[in-house]
Protein backbone atom coordinates (compact mmCIF):
# COMPACT_ATOMS: atom_id res chain seq x y z
CA UNK A 1 0.00 0.00 0.00
CA UNK A 2 1.53 3.34 -1.06
CA UNK A 3 1.50 6.59 0.91
CA UNK A 4 -1.43 8.08 -1.08
CA UNK A 5 -3.60 5.05 -0.34
CA UNK A 6 -2.60 5.18 3.33
CA UNK A 7 -3.64 8.82 3.66
CA UNK A 8 -7.02 8.18 1.97
CA UNK A 9 -8.20 5.63 4.53
CA UNK A 10 -8.94 5.91 8.25
CA UNK A 11 -6.12 5.15 10.67
CA UNK A 12 -6.50 1.52 11.76
CA UNK A 13 -5.91 0.78 15.45
CA UNK A 14 -6.00 -2.72 16.94
CA UNK A 15 -6.49 -2.47 20.71
CA UNK A 16 -5.66 -5.69 22.56
CA UNK A 17 -7.23 -6.48 25.95
CA UNK A 18 -6.60 -9.62 27.99
CA UNK A 19 -9.84 -9.39 30.00
CA UNK A 20 -13.46 -9.98 29.16
CA UNK A 21 -15.34 -6.73 28.80
CA UNK A 22 -18.54 -8.29 30.07
CA UNK A 23 -17.32 -8.69 33.64
CA UNK A 24 -14.51 -6.16 34.17
CA UNK A 25 -15.50 -3.35 36.52
CA UNK A 26 -13.85 -0.68 34.41
CA UNK A 27 -14.90 -2.00 31.00
CA UNK A 28 -16.15 1.54 30.43
CA UNK A 29 -12.50 2.70 30.30
CA UNK A 30 -12.10 0.63 27.12
CA UNK A 31 -15.56 0.84 25.56
CA UNK A 32 -16.11 4.60 25.87
CA UNK A 33 -12.71 5.61 24.41
CA UNK A 34 -13.29 3.15 21.55
CA UNK A 35 -16.66 4.71 20.84
CA UNK A 36 -15.14 8.20 20.87
CA UNK A 37 -12.12 7.25 18.74
CA UNK A 38 -14.48 5.86 16.12
CA UNK A 39 -16.37 9.16 16.15
CA UNK A 40 -13.04 10.89 15.53
CA UNK A 41 -12.54 8.82 12.38
CA UNK A 42 -10.36 5.98 13.62
CA UNK A 43 -11.03 2.43 12.53
CA UNK A 44 -10.71 0.70 15.91
CA UNK A 45 -10.57 -3.09 16.12
CA UNK A 46 -11.15 -3.78 19.81
CA UNK A 47 -9.95 -7.28 20.72
CA UNK A 48 -10.80 -8.83 24.10
CA UNK A 49 -11.02 -12.22 25.78
CA UNK A 50 -14.41 -13.87 25.44
CA UNK A 51 -16.51 -16.23 23.34
CA UNK A 52 -15.15 -16.30 19.79
CA UNK A 53 -16.41 -13.83 17.21
CA UNK A 54 -17.85 -10.35 17.16
CA UNK A 55 -20.05 -9.12 20.00
CA UNK A 56 -21.80 -5.86 20.76
CA UNK A 57 -21.04 -4.80 24.34
CA UNK A 58 -22.83 -1.65 25.49
CA UNK A 59 -23.29 -0.81 21.83
CA UNK A 60 -19.59 -1.17 20.97
CA UNK A 61 -18.43 -3.85 18.53
CA UNK A 62 -15.75 -6.09 20.08
CA UNK A 63 -13.88 -8.97 18.47
CA UNK A 64 -13.66 -11.67 21.15
CA UNK A 65 -11.01 -14.41 21.28
CA UNK A 66 -11.38 -17.41 23.63
CA UNK A 67 -8.89 -17.73 26.49
CA UNK A 68 -8.23 -21.06 28.28
CA UNK A 69 -8.54 -21.26 32.08
CA UNK A 70 -5.05 -22.59 32.92
CA UNK A 71 -3.12 -19.74 34.57
CA UNK A 72 0.04 -19.48 32.41
CA UNK A 73 -1.16 -21.45 29.41
CA UNK A 74 -4.17 -19.18 28.93
CA UNK A 75 -1.97 -16.16 28.18
CA UNK A 76 0.19 -18.11 25.74
CA UNK A 77 -2.75 -19.57 23.84
CA UNK A 78 -4.71 -16.32 23.89
CA UNK A 79 -1.84 -14.29 22.48
CA UNK A 80 -1.05 -16.86 19.81
CA UNK A 81 -4.66 -16.53 18.71
CA UNK A 82 -4.36 -12.74 18.85
CA UNK A 83 -1.25 -12.86 16.64
CA UNK A 84 -3.09 -15.06 14.15
CA UNK A 85 -5.92 -12.52 14.10
CA UNK A 86 -3.51 -9.60 13.70
CA UNK A 87 -1.78 -11.37 10.80
CA UNK A 88 -5.07 -11.24 8.86
CA UNK A 89 -5.33 -7.49 9.51
CA UNK A 90 -1.62 -6.73 9.17
CA UNK A 91 -1.66 -4.98 5.78
CA UNK A 92 -4.03 -2.25 7.00
CA UNK A 93 -2.90 -1.83 10.60
CA UNK A 94 -1.25 1.41 11.67
CA UNK A 95 -0.96 0.76 15.42
CA UNK A 96 -1.28 -2.16 17.81
CA UNK A 97 -2.14 -0.79 21.26
CA UNK A 98 -1.74 -3.13 24.24
CA UNK A 99 -1.21 -3.21 28.01
CA UNK A 100 1.46 -4.71 30.27
CA UNK A 101 0.08 -8.24 30.25
CA UNK A 102 0.54 -8.43 26.47
CA UNK A 103 3.98 -6.84 26.17
CA UNK A 104 6.17 -9.95 26.30
CA UNK A 105 3.92 -11.74 23.80
CA UNK A 106 3.45 -8.94 21.26
CA UNK A 107 6.69 -6.96 21.31
CA UNK A 108 8.58 -9.74 19.46
CA UNK A 109 6.47 -8.65 16.46
CA UNK A 110 9.03 -5.85 16.15
CA UNK A 111 11.13 -8.47 14.36
CA UNK A 112 8.71 -8.23 11.45
CA UNK A 113 9.66 -4.58 11.07
CA UNK A 114 13.34 -5.43 11.09
CA UNK A 115 13.00 -8.31 8.61
CA UNK A 116 10.66 -6.53 6.20
CA UNK A 117 11.75 -2.93 6.56
CA UNK A 118 8.12 -1.86 7.13
CA UNK A 119 7.32 0.72 9.81
CA UNK A 120 3.72 -0.36 10.32
CA UNK A 121 2.01 -1.42 12.43
CA UNK A 122 3.64 0.46 15.28
CA UNK A 123 3.63 -1.28 18.67
CA UNK A 124 2.44 0.98 21.50
CA UNK A 125 2.05 0.02 25.17
CA UNK A 126 -0.49 1.84 27.32
CA UNK A 127 0.10 1.80 31.08
CA UNK A 128 -2.93 2.43 33.29
CA UNK A 129 -2.25 0.55 36.51
CA UNK A 130 0.41 -0.72 38.87
CA UNK A 131 0.28 -4.16 40.55
CA UNK A 132 -1.83 -4.62 43.66
CA UNK A 133 -0.15 -4.50 47.06
CA UNK A 134 2.21 -7.47 47.34
CA UNK A 135 0.86 -9.80 50.04
CA UNK A 136 1.17 -13.29 48.49
CA UNK A 137 3.59 -15.18 46.27
CA UNK A 138 1.16 -14.69 43.39
CA UNK A 139 1.19 -10.93 43.99
CA UNK A 140 4.98 -11.00 44.07
CA UNK A 141 5.17 -12.89 40.76
CA UNK A 142 2.73 -10.46 39.19
CA UNK A 143 4.69 -7.44 40.43
CA UNK A 144 7.91 -8.89 39.01
CA UNK A 145 6.15 -9.58 35.71
CA UNK A 146 4.90 -6.00 35.48
CA UNK A 147 8.38 -4.68 36.31
CA UNK A 148 9.85 -6.83 33.54
CA UNK A 149 7.25 -5.79 30.97
CA UNK A 150 7.82 -2.12 31.75
CA UNK A 151 11.56 -2.51 31.26
CA UNK A 152 11.08 -4.39 28.00
CA UNK A 153 8.57 -1.85 26.70
CA UNK A 154 10.84 1.04 27.66
CA UNK A 155 13.45 -0.48 25.37
CA UNK A 156 11.48 -2.07 22.55
CA UNK A 157 8.03 -0.51 22.15
CA UNK A 158 7.71 1.99 19.31
CA UNK A 159 5.89 4.27 21.70
CA UNK A 160 4.02 4.40 24.98
CA UNK A 161 1.07 6.19 26.51
CA UNK A 162 0.06 6.42 30.16
CA UNK A 163 -2.93 7.31 32.30
CA UNK A 164 -1.12 10.16 34.12
CA UNK A 165 2.22 11.92 34.00
CA UNK A 166 2.89 10.50 37.47
CA UNK A 167 2.42 6.98 36.07
CA UNK A 168 4.83 7.65 33.21
CA UNK A 169 7.45 8.88 35.66
CA UNK A 170 6.94 5.99 38.08
CA UNK A 171 7.43 3.26 35.47
CA UNK A 172 10.30 5.18 33.88
CA UNK A 173 8.99 5.68 30.37
CA UNK A 174 11.78 7.39 28.39
CA UNK A 175 10.80 10.85 27.15
CA UNK A 176 11.45 9.93 23.52
CA UNK A 177 9.01 7.01 23.75
CA UNK A 178 6.25 8.77 25.67
CA UNK A 179 3.74 9.73 22.99
CA UNK A 180 1.14 11.17 25.33
CA UNK A 181 -1.02 11.08 28.46
CA UNK A 182 -4.73 10.29 28.42
CA UNK A 183 -6.60 10.12 31.73
CA UNK A 184 -9.90 8.52 32.63
CA UNK A 185 -13.15 10.30 31.86
CA UNK A 186 -16.91 10.25 32.16
CA UNK A 187 -20.00 10.06 29.96
CA UNK A 188 -21.81 13.27 30.89
CA UNK A 189 -25.07 12.23 29.23
CA UNK A 190 -25.27 9.14 31.43
CA UNK A 191 -24.51 10.82 34.77
CA UNK A 192 -25.95 14.33 34.41
CA UNK A 193 -29.59 13.26 35.11
CA UNK A 194 -28.56 12.45 38.70
CA UNK A 195 -28.16 16.19 39.30
CA UNK A 196 -31.85 16.96 38.89
CA UNK A 197 -33.07 13.74 40.55
CA UNK A 198 -31.28 14.45 43.83
CA UNK A 199 -32.93 15.85 46.95
CA UNK A 200 -30.50 17.55 49.29
CA UNK A 201 -30.83 16.80 53.03
CA UNK A 202 -33.24 18.95 55.00
CA UNK A 203 -32.16 20.28 58.42
CA UNK A 204 -31.80 17.36 60.81
CA UNK A 205 -31.60 14.73 58.04
CA UNK A 206 -28.39 12.70 57.60
CA UNK A 207 -25.86 13.38 54.87
CA UNK A 208 -25.67 10.35 52.61
CA UNK A 209 -22.10 9.43 51.65
CA UNK A 210 -21.52 6.99 48.80
CA UNK A 211 -18.70 4.88 47.38
CA UNK A 212 -19.15 2.80 44.20
CA UNK A 213 -16.31 0.51 43.14
CA UNK A 214 -14.11 -2.34 44.34
CA UNK A 215 -14.20 -3.01 48.07
CA UNK A 216 -10.52 -3.87 48.42
CA UNK A 217 -8.43 -3.38 51.59
CA UNK A 218 -6.23 -0.85 49.77
CA UNK A 219 -9.19 1.50 49.25
CA UNK A 220 -9.23 2.36 52.98
CA UNK A 221 -12.97 1.86 53.32
CA UNK A 222 -12.84 0.29 56.79
CA UNK A 223 -11.01 3.36 58.08
CA UNK A 224 -13.67 5.58 56.55
CA UNK A 225 -16.43 3.44 58.10
CA UNK A 226 -14.86 3.88 61.54
CA UNK A 227 -14.59 7.64 60.97
CA UNK A 228 -18.29 7.76 60.05
CA UNK A 229 -19.19 5.98 63.29
CA UNK A 230 -17.07 8.43 65.29
CA UNK A 231 -18.75 11.36 63.56
CA UNK A 232 -22.18 10.01 64.41
CA UNK A 233 -21.07 9.46 68.01
CA UNK A 234 -20.17 13.18 68.16
CA UNK A 235 -23.74 14.11 67.26
CA UNK A 236 -23.39 14.47 63.49
CA UNK A 237 -25.60 12.43 61.16
CA UNK A 238 -24.02 10.48 58.30
CA UNK A 239 -25.04 7.36 56.38
CA UNK A 240 -22.36 5.62 54.29
CA UNK A 241 -23.27 3.30 51.39
CA UNK A 242 -20.53 1.06 49.97
CA UNK A 243 -21.53 -0.51 46.65
CA UNK A 244 -19.41 -3.22 45.06
CA UNK A 245 -17.41 -6.34 45.80
CA UNK A 246 -13.81 -7.03 46.73
CA UNK A 247 -11.33 -8.44 49.22
CA UNK A 248 -12.64 -6.46 52.20
CA UNK A 249 -16.36 -6.90 51.56
CA UNK A 250 -16.85 -9.57 54.24
CA UNK A 251 -15.07 -7.49 56.89
CA UNK A 252 -17.08 -4.41 55.94
CA UNK A 253 -20.32 -6.40 56.16
CA UNK A 254 -19.44 -7.57 59.67
CA UNK A 255 -18.63 -4.02 60.72
CA UNK A 256 -21.84 -2.68 59.15
CA UNK A 257 -23.94 -5.08 61.24
CA UNK A 258 -22.87 -3.14 64.35
CA UNK A 259 -23.85 0.29 63.00
CA UNK A 260 -27.66 0.10 62.93
CA UNK A 261 -27.74 1.07 59.27
CA UNK A 262 -25.29 3.96 59.41
CA UNK A 263 -22.86 1.93 57.26
CA UNK A 264 -24.42 -0.13 54.50
CA UNK A 265 -22.65 -2.64 52.25
CA UNK A 266 -24.64 -3.18 49.07
CA UNK A 267 -24.13 -5.48 46.08
CA UNK A 268 -22.76 -4.19 42.77
CA UNK A 269 -25.25 -2.61 40.39
CA UNK A 270 -25.25 -2.69 36.57
CA UNK A 271 -23.24 0.19 35.17
CA UNK A 272 -26.23 1.97 33.69
CA UNK A 273 -27.80 2.03 37.16
CA UNK A 274 -24.84 3.70 38.88
CA UNK A 275 -26.20 7.23 38.20
CA UNK A 276 -29.44 6.28 39.94
CA UNK A 277 -27.46 5.21 43.01
CA UNK A 278 -25.48 8.46 42.97
CA UNK A 279 -28.70 10.47 42.70
CA UNK A 280 -29.74 9.16 46.12
CA UNK A 281 -26.50 10.38 47.73
CA UNK A 282 -25.14 13.76 48.78
CA UNK A 283 -21.33 13.32 48.85
CA UNK A 284 -19.04 10.99 46.88
CA UNK A 285 -16.14 9.60 48.94
CA UNK A 286 -12.55 8.90 47.88
CA UNK A 287 -10.71 7.92 51.09
CA UNK A 288 -7.62 6.48 49.38
CA UNK A 289 -4.24 6.47 51.17
CA UNK A 290 -1.22 8.37 49.90
CA UNK A 291 0.43 5.34 48.30
CA UNK A 292 2.16 5.04 44.96
CA UNK A 293 -0.54 2.93 43.28
CA UNK A 294 -3.11 5.57 44.20
CA UNK A 295 -0.99 8.63 43.40
CA UNK A 296 -0.35 7.58 39.80
CA UNK A 297 -3.96 6.68 38.98
CA UNK A 298 -6.88 8.50 37.38
CA UNK A 299 -10.00 7.20 39.09
CA UNK A 300 -13.13 6.98 36.97
CA UNK A 301 -15.37 7.27 40.03
CA UNK A 302 -13.94 10.74 40.73
CA UNK A 303 -15.28 12.01 37.41
CA UNK A 304 -18.54 10.11 37.75
CA UNK A 305 -19.22 11.64 41.16
CA UNK A 306 -18.51 15.09 39.71
CA UNK A 307 -20.69 14.57 36.63
CA UNK A 308 -23.52 13.38 38.89
CA UNK A 309 -23.33 16.70 40.75
CA UNK A 310 -21.85 15.34 43.97
CA UNK A 311 -19.50 17.25 46.24
CA UNK A 312 -16.48 15.14 47.17
CA UNK A 313 -14.89 14.00 50.40
CA UNK A 314 -11.37 13.04 49.43
CA UNK A 315 -7.86 12.59 50.72
CA UNK A 316 -5.41 15.28 49.64
CA UNK A 317 -3.29 13.19 47.27
CA UNK A 318 -2.12 14.12 43.78
CA UNK A 319 -4.57 11.90 41.86
CA UNK A 320 -7.31 14.04 43.44
CA UNK A 321 -5.64 17.45 43.66
CA UNK A 322 -4.44 17.36 40.03
CA UNK A 323 -8.06 17.08 38.92
CA UNK A 324 -9.69 19.46 41.39
CA UNK A 325 -6.93 22.05 40.93
CA UNK A 326 -8.31 24.57 43.39
CA UNK A 327 -11.99 23.86 42.84
CA UNK A 328 -14.27 24.57 45.79
CA UNK A 329 -16.31 21.37 45.82
CA UNK A 330 -14.22 19.06 48.03
CA UNK A 331 -14.03 18.40 51.75
CA UNK A 332 -10.35 17.54 52.10
CA UNK A 333 -8.92 14.93 54.46
CA UNK A 334 -5.29 15.81 55.10
CA UNK A 335 -4.43 12.12 55.56
CA UNK A 336 -6.17 8.76 55.29
CA UNK A 337 -6.34 8.01 59.01
CA UNK A 338 -9.54 7.84 61.04
CA UNK A 339 -8.75 11.27 62.49
CA UNK A 340 -7.96 12.74 59.07
CA UNK A 341 -11.23 11.48 57.59
CA UNK A 342 -13.15 12.50 60.71
CA UNK A 343 -11.86 16.06 60.32
CA UNK A 344 -13.19 16.10 56.73
CA UNK A 345 -16.56 14.78 57.94
CA UNK A 346 -16.72 17.63 60.46
CA UNK A 347 -16.18 20.09 57.61
CA UNK A 348 -18.95 18.46 55.59
CA UNK A 349 -21.34 18.64 58.53
CA UNK A 350 -20.45 22.25 59.26
CA UNK A 351 -20.95 23.30 55.63
CA UNK A 352 -23.91 21.05 54.80
CA UNK A 353 -25.94 24.06 53.64
CA UNK A 354 -23.39 24.45 50.80
CA UNK A 355 -23.79 20.93 49.38
CA UNK A 356 -26.04 22.05 46.51
CA UNK A 357 -23.71 24.84 45.44
CA UNK A 358 -20.67 22.53 45.66
CA UNK A 359 -22.44 19.87 43.62
CA UNK A 360 -23.17 22.34 40.85
CA UNK A 361 -19.53 23.42 40.77
CA UNK A 362 -18.41 19.78 40.61
CA UNK A 363 -20.75 19.15 37.66
CA UNK A 364 -19.35 22.16 35.82
CA UNK A 365 -15.77 20.98 36.42
CA UNK A 366 -16.64 17.51 35.10
CA UNK A 367 -17.19 18.96 31.63
CA UNK A 368 -13.42 19.11 31.18
CA UNK A 369 -13.02 15.40 31.94
CA UNK A 370 -15.19 13.59 29.40
CA UNK A 371 -14.30 10.41 27.54
CA UNK A 372 -14.45 12.53 24.40
CA UNK A 373 -11.69 14.77 25.77
CA UNK A 374 -9.68 11.74 26.84
CA UNK A 375 -10.05 10.08 23.43
CA UNK A 376 -8.92 13.27 21.74
CA UNK A 377 -5.72 13.18 23.80
CA UNK A 378 -5.14 9.53 22.85
CA UNK A 379 -5.92 10.24 19.20
CA UNK A 380 -3.47 13.14 19.12
CA UNK A 381 -0.76 11.04 20.79
CA UNK A 382 -1.16 8.17 18.32
CA UNK A 383 -1.35 10.48 15.31
CA UNK A 384 1.79 12.28 16.46
CA UNK A 385 3.61 8.96 16.79
CA UNK A 386 2.59 7.88 13.28
CA UNK A 387 3.76 11.17 11.80
CA UNK A 388 7.09 10.92 13.62
CA UNK A 389 7.57 7.39 12.28
CA UNK A 390 6.72 8.50 8.74
CA UNK A 391 9.22 11.35 9.02
CA UNK A 392 12.01 9.04 10.11
CA UNK A 393 11.98 9.92 13.81
CA UNK A 394 11.83 6.23 14.62
CA UNK A 395 13.58 4.38 17.43
CA UNK A 396 15.08 0.94 16.86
Amino acid sequence: MNREQTLSRPRHLAWILTNSLTDVLHATARLEPTRELRKLGWRVTLVAAGPGGKQSIRGVEVHCIPMPQTYFLRQLVFHLRVIQFLAREWATLDIILFHQMSALWLLPLRLVHILTGRKRPLLVMDTRTLPMTVTTRKDQRRALFYHLTNRVANRWADGQTAITQHMAKTVGIPAQRLWGIWPSGVNLDLFAPAQTARRWPAPGEPIHLIYVGVLHHERNLMTLSRAVEKANAEGMAFVLSLIGKGTERLGLEKFALQTEGRVRVLPPVPYNQVPESLARAHVGVLPFPDEEKMRVSSFIKLFEYMAAGLPLLATRIVCHTDVVNGGNYVFWAEDASVEGLLAALRLAWRDRASLGRMGREAATAAQAWTWQASARKLSAALERGIVDADNGRYIL
